[in-house]
């Protein structure tokens, strides 16, 4: 295979990562005026590289010696996270002007494509080093945009803990990335897989066994599942909220993305021991993120640990592991993003009459007379999430539990549906605060025609009118899935 054929495959990340950098000097020189021209760039940047998806960078292999995969599995994870993206650009600067009186500064947008850079590496890695590479470009903006407004000292708090966990973490799955490169003699997830069918000898499995562990440990930190979980209410509560929604979405797409290709490409033939760490994972998540949520009182916190009971419904998935769950798992973040982002819209319509964010869920009280349309998009995303049927959140639970079923797995699925009935009360209790208590005084201002255009486009695809478009996602998650087997 060519040079260029295999730089053509990588091009979603060289488009955006030849814009950013364009767009660095463009925010160094223009400072603040250049803001708006820099975010609509990036939005153009992003859809450029949802473009470029459709050519060699879908469907052509292994590049640079098996360091990247372009595959239909890391194409669909990647139009998830440009869209997320997409939509944190587009909402941030009418957040900026509300709450801090400022306007939102250039670095922002660049910020999220060079994240952006980093998931598309982590999706599309075929070597632990590559993997590591992609995450830490990830992190290191992630950081950044967690403590973006500078002077609150909840945002600098949230960026701190962040850095100093995330630190944590990539050191513990570092350390596991030498574990299994001491053993198996590669980084290369072919050759890992290998080592792992091979490895039947005491000190080489006892070796690849520990390594395992540590890499699903450092894995299990960036989808923050339980007990992994501890830096994510916080940093979601204390960072800006169109930056919560994109640690929400897009990095939660990407990380699992990830964990799914190690788990199935590099650690295949030891998804015996790694199916314990995450049904243990999963269930965990499933019942604290469900049960720690029903006492918050702060709306972010309380999606925050929505999206950690997420993760455990999608880990039913990838325990189920096979073409079938690994499908479900895509089909299942891919609706999550949905219903993740159109929550957080309307979140960022809670403000006060001096134009601050309102986070209390106590002010959502009586929202179905004071602003009947927020009310009615933010109940069907709630309903969404708890998976109440016709709406698409249910079947995104069904495809993870009939996967766990046609597996083997059915006490596995039976404890998971069970267990998602504790969740649906806090969703269920959002709608009754909004259609039943005495209202409470009305939000500020008047819902911006992006920001209520992506609310009503959030909520008509998670709608019943969504299954339109589901057949072609399910359709679209078997060819990816098959991607990698």
């Amino acid at each position: 295979m060519s040079y260029s054929t295999q730089l053509l495959m990588t091009l979603p990340e060289l488009v955006l990562a030849a814009g950013s950098i364009v767009l660095m000097l463009v925010a160094a020189w223009g400072g603040q005026a250049s803001t708006k021209l820099v975010s609509w760039a990036s939005v153009a940047l992003l859809a450029g590289a949802g473009i470029a998806l459709a050519g060699p960078s879908s469907t052509g292999g292994a590049a640079f010696g098996g360091l990247y995969h372009a595959d239909a599995f890391s194409a669909f994870a990647k139009v998830a996270i440009y869209v997320a993206a997409a939509v944190s650009i587009l909402v941030a600067p009418g957040f900026f002007q509300r709450t801090s009186g400022d306007d939102l500064r250039p670095e922002y947008p660049v910020l999220i494509l060079l994240a952006t850079i980093g998931m598309g590496m982590m999706v599309s890695a075929g070597d632990l080093l590559s993997l590591y590479v992609g995450l830490e470009l990830q992190s290191l903006s992630a950081y950044i945009l967690a403590s973006f407004m500078r002077r609150d000292t909840r945002s600098a708090e949230a960026g701190l803990k962040y850095f100093v966990l995330g630190a944590l973490a990539s050191g513990i799955l570092l350390y596991g990335i030498s574990l299994v490169y001491g053993f198996a003699d590669t980084t290369l997830f072919d050759g890992i897989a290998e080592a792992y069918s091979a490895g039947t000898s005491g000190s080489q499995h006892t070796g690849l066994l520990f390594g395992l562990v540590f890499v699903f440990a450092g894995l299990a930190f960036k989808i923050s599942a339980v007990p992994f979980h501890m830096w994510t209410p916080d940093v979601y509560e204390g960072a800006p909220t169109p930056v919560t929604a994109y640690f929400a979405s897009a990095p939660k797409v990407a990380a699992v993305a990830m964990a799914v290709r190690v788990a199935i490409d590099a650690m295949g033939p030891a998804i015996f021991e790694w199916r314990q760490i995450v049904i243990f994972a999963s269930l965990a998540s499933i019942i604290f993120g469900a049960v720690a949520a029903i006492g918050q009182t702060n709306i972010k916190r309380l999606l925050a640990y929505s999206s950690i009971n997420n993760v455990g419904f999608a880990l039913i998935g990838l325990a189920a592991g096979g073409e079938e769950g690994v499908a479900s798992v895509l089909v299942y973040m891919a609706i999550y993003v949905i219903m993740t982002i159109g929550s957080f819209l309307v979140v960022l319509q809670m403000r006060g009459q001096d134009g601050e964010q309102v986070e209390s869920i106590a002010s959502l009280s009586g929202m179905s007379r004071t602003r009947p349309g927020l009310a009615a998009a933010l109940a069907i995303f709630m309903f969404s999430l708890a998976g109440i049927p016709p709406l698409l959140g249910f079947f995104a639970k069904l495809g993870v539990f009939m996967a766990a079923v046609h597996s083997g797995l059915w006490i596995f699925a039976a404890v998971g549906a069970a267990a998602s009935t504790i969740g649906a009360y806090y969703y269920l209790k959002i709608v009754k605060t909004m259609y039943f208590d005495e209202p409470a005084p009305a939000f500020a201002g008047k819902t911006d025609l992006v920001e209520g255009g992506l609310i009503a486009i959030s909520a008509v695809i998670i709608s019943p009118i969504g299954w339109l478009v589901f057949g072609a996602l399910g359709t679209w998650s078997l060819v990816a899935a098959k991607a990698l087997f």
